[in-house]
């Protein structure tokens, strides 16, 4: 009796141990006030939960380093070849405090004269892709976060393999943890084909690398050749090609912006314990084909700073006119929250796309939590009614877009490993704020007097799931 009360007291000591450490480890993070207490909220509510959680998902990864500073710089370099042309030469004073943030937190440089394609259609998409798959004559580096074992899935699968065979060099990143249902026969048989397959960080084994399951490359990049790219929002999967529900963006860039996507990949490639070497061949020389200017700008959990985030808050704060967004989950933090409400009060049109309801459902409660106030403040809120809206994007003023992976929560700005593209160039942004108004046709509008009517249960549940917010 006295020996099992010794382990009993043995075994409280030791958990209270760590529940009292970890809620030290906590606060001594200095995270965001909201993401502290989300933390705090399981660990003193749910302590045995909240311990097996905090491993898994909220451990630090910050100051880590994928790759070493001397490669990263130097496959930087290899992008490095700014010029400044005349058309949209006028743009860049306007900006110029956002491309050097983007220079100084990413090293992304200001690439000129690319061609660009904005895609809104799944066929479009998929039918450009598999030309430009099949055109290629010495690389393909493909990197999407989700790639399906359906039919689009096997199409891309069987192009990608048929150029291995044919002697291109093909390079294929995927998301381990968002594939777990593709057998691995899949990518086997795209390895027997000769093309190099791996994840960026794998998770073989959940239980004993629980704390990589919580980071997940959200990345879609595509490089052909050195000379073409593809980046956006959409994933290989049926919901683009053959299911017309999902509506999404992506952007297909012909010259130097494809120099920009390459560099992504290649640290990417290096960092999931890959070798590349002579990555200066990846980086021909390229046409001036227009006046575009654009930064291929990369976030993660391993930058020095939180680059995607920054960005879309200084984006907010300087515009002069309007400001339109799309996302499929609307988690803001604090200080986006913020700098929306200011842009709002200032008399700057802002109006949010979401869909009415995403593919979460647990999301929605902690979302419509911050529908008041950003109505109050005189930003305007549209619900797409008939289709999931899964396009990250943002226009501002004619003059600016941004398309890329990020969505508006804090997962995106903190956590996954996300790529955004920001283009200065007023044909783009026309075209894209063209898109999202159509859009609007099929829209539902928010307004700040009706939402406030709704029922105390909804207000309970929207406030309680926001507390989590941080941690979605």
């Amino acid at each position: 009796m006295e020996e099992a009360t010794f382990w009993h007291t043995m075994f409280y000591a030791v958990y209270l141990t760590l529940i009292v450490g970890t809620i030290l480890i906590v606060l001594t993070r200095n995270s965001s006030p909201s993401r502290t207490i989300g933390w705090l909220l399981i660990l003193i509510f749910a302590p045995v939960v909240g311990l097996i959680f905090y491993y898994m998902f909220g451990q630090n990864r910050r100051k880590i380093k994928f790759v070493s500073r001397h490669y990263y710089h130097k496959i930087k370099g290899l992008s490095f070849k700014e010029l400044v042309p005349d058309k949209n030469a006028d743009l860049v004073p306007a900006y110029t405090n956002l491309i050097n943030l983007l220079k100084r937190n990413n090293r992304s440089p200001l690439l000129q004269g690319s061609k660009v394609e904005l895609i809104s259609s799944g066929n479009r998409m998929f039918e450009a892709l598999i030309a430009d798959l099949d055109a290629a004559t010495d690389h393909i580096h493909f990197e999407f976060f989700i790639f399906k074992n359906d039919e689009t899935g096997n199409l891309v699968k069987t192009v990608l393999m048929k150029k291995a065979l044919q002697g291109v060099k093909v390079r294929f990143i995927y998301d381990n943890m968002a594939n777990w249902q593709v057998p691995r026969k899949f990518f086997y048989e795209m390895k027997e084909a000769g093309v190099e397959v791996t994840s960026l960080m794998g998770v073989r084994y959940p239980l004993l690398q629980s704390s990589k399951i919580n980071y997940r490359n959200h990345r879609k990049v595509v490089v052909i050749d050195g000379n073409v790219g593809y980046v956006g929002g959409m994933n290989v999967s049926n919901n683009y090609s053959i299911n017309s529900f999902w509506m999404d963006r992506h952007v297909r860039v012909e010259g130097m912006g494809a120099h920009g996507l390459q560099s992504s990949f290649l640290l990417d490639w290096v960092a999931a314990g890959k070798t590349c070497p002579n990555p200066e061949k990846y980086f021909p020389p390229t046409e001036i084909y227009t006046d575009n200017l654009m930064q291929i700008v990369t976030g993660g959990p391993f930058s020095d700073f939180s680059n995607l985030l920054q960005a879309t808050i200084s984006i907010v704060l300087n515009a002069k006119k309007y400001i339109y967004l799309q996302t499929p989950y609307f988690l803001p933090t604090d200080s986006l929250l913020e700098a929306l409400q200011i842009a709002a009060l200032s008399g700057v049109d802002v109006r949010l796309m979401v869909s009415k309801k995403s593919d979460s459902s647990y999301i929605d409660p902690a979302a419509h939590s911050y529908y008041e106030d950003l109505l109050r403040a005189g930003m305007r809120i549209y619900e797409l009614q008939s289709r999931f809206v899964h396009a990250k994007t943002l226009v501002a003023d004619d003059n600016l877009s941004v398309i890329g992976s990020c969505n508006l929560d804090f997962r995106s700005f903190e956590t996954n490993f996300e790529i955004n593209c920001y283009m200065y160039d007023v044909d783009v942004a026309l075209q894209n704020k063209a898109i999202f108004c159509e859009e609007l046709k099929h829209s539902k509008e928010i307004f700040y007097e009706d939402w406030k009517k709704r029922n105390h249960f909804r207000r309970l549940l929207e406030s309680i799931v926001r507390l989590f917010a941080p941690l979605l």
